[in-house]
This record gives C-alpha cells, structure tokens and sequence, in this order.
C-alpha cells in the first residue's frame, strides 16, 4: 500500500493520511511543503482521541506533479474532495501560512454544514501583496525574488529559507535544529517546482478577504510577531477584525515554523481552543 488517494475532479490524484477516530481535525500545510509538516500535531491530537486528516496539495509531496490548477480555487476545491471522499462532518480545519488561506477559502466556499471551527496559524491572509487597498503588504518584488531563487537553484533557495527566516533560525539566540531543515528540504524537493512556482501568485495576491467576513464558527488566529515570511501587522492583525467570531493569540518572539518549533505550546493551546 502506498498510502490513500482520492481523485479529484479535474482527475489529479490528492494524496491523504487518515489516523484515529473521534471527532475530525483536517490540516492544510504551508508552501512547499506536505502533509509530513503537521507530524508533531497529528501525533499529539491522535493520541488525544481524535481523527486527524492531512493531504499534500497537488504539485506537493506525493500528490500528482499536475502542471495546472496552482491556485485557491482548486486548493479549496481538493481539500473539499478529501473531506467530502471521508464524509467529515463537525471538522476542526487548522491552517499553516498558505495553509491557512486554502483552509479560509475552503470553509467559506465549501464548508458549509461540515466546519466545526477554524485555526489559522501564521497564515497568509487576507492578502500578502501591497496594492492600493492593502498599503501595509509586500512590494511584489519580494515575491519576484522568490520566483527567481526557485528557477535558478530551487535546492539551495529551499535550503537557505528552512536554515534562516522560516523557522528563526537566523536570530542570534536560537536553537537550531538540523533535521527540523533537513525534513523541510525533503519535503519541498518532493514536490514539483511548477507547482511550487505558480503557488507563489496564489499565496501572496489572492485577496481573502471577502472568505473572512462570510465565516462564521469560531476560528482562533495565532501568529508569532517575530514572524519572518508572513509579517503579523499585515496578516493575522487584520484577519481577526475581519472575522465574524475570532479569538486572536500573539506570540512574543516566535517564528512562522513555530508549530514545529513550539509545538508544545502550540499544541496546548489548539487543544483547548478546540474543547471550548
């Protein structure tokens, strides 16, 4: 057996990993990363009695290398046939970075009925990009650089975001972690670099923000403010007044990899956000 697929509609190949029983917990993984990012969550909640559910968007991980469909619309649209393929009902959707915005276009345009609550952890909306509208976002160029560092040396682009902005690893009191690097590389150079390429549009200009005013279950926001990748002012300051019924939870000095990095304290507090 080489794992759990679900075909979508456009016949692409979702790979998803299905532990436990109890009530569902679907996690959406940041770029470029796999459902792999979410082990120190899925051990902890599935040993906590739940089910937990998390797939590779297509182009990542062991999902098909598809040159199509890099975008929110078709992210939601998978993770709607990974939940509909198990008929999830009363699911917790936790979502990291771009993560955090399929998760928010999935449970406005497909969740109906099926969402319990939502977390977005570190995560991208409601728009990353500065535009008129959104003076406080980041140039473009930012962006165009990192489509740059992918084409020339997707390896060594990769290598450099897991060993310095990503999980803080940069800052001067840091513990760093080799293998925490090393399975971010492994698990990005398992994907496919068009995918990886055209996700980078998705994640920084879709605009999310008419998602975040149609929501209404509970949903906690938790950002670190020494976040490096998705600035907090820019992203979880302005979804939480955007949504109908937020809780917002700052993290004095923790990183955009901070699931991974603090995942005790993450973990906490997810399961009480979740039980409450």
């Amino acid at each position: 057996m080489t794992g759990s697929y679900v075909k979508t509609k456009d016949g692409v190949e979702i790979f998803y990993k299905d532990w436990g029983t109890g009530q569902p917990i679907v996690f959406h993984h940041g770029w470029p990363l796999s459902a792999d990012d979410w082990d120190a969550q899925m051990m902890f909640f599935v040993n906590k009695g739940f089910r937990v559910i998390a797939h590779d968007r297509r182009g990542h991980g062991r999902s098909s290398q598809v040159s199509d469909g890099h975008d929110m619309d078709h992210y939601a649209a998978d993770a709607a046939a990974v939940v509909e393929h198990l008929d999830l009902r009363n699911a917790v959707h936790i979502g990291h970075s771009t993560g955090g915005g399929e998760a928010t276009h999935y449970v406005a345009k497909h969740g109906k009925g099926r969402v319990a609550k939502l977390v977005l952890i570190g995560a991208v909306p409601p728009i990353m990009v500065k535009t008129a509208a959104n003076p406080g976002g980041l140039p473009i160029e930012v962006f165009d650089g990192f489509r740059t560092g992918l084409v020339a040396n997707r390896a060594q682009f990769y290598l450099d975001i897991a060993s310095g902005p990503f999980y803080g690893f940069n800052r001067p009191d840091a513990k760093v972690s080799q293998g925490v690097i090393d399975n971010w590389y492994r698990q990005s150079m398992a994907g496919g670099a068009k995918a990886h390429y055209d996700g980078i549009k998705a994640f920084s200009e879709t605009d999310f923000t008419e998602d975040l005013k149609v929501i209404d279950v509970p949903t906690l926001v938790m950002h670190g403010d020494d976040d490096q990748i998705v600035p907090i002012a820019d992203s979880a300051l302005l979804s939480s007044k955007l949504l109908k019924n937020a809780t917002l939870k700052v993290y004095k000095g923790f990183p955009h990899g901070m699931a991974t990095t603090h995942a005790d304290v993450i973990n906490a507090d997810l399961l009480e956000f979740i039980k409450s």
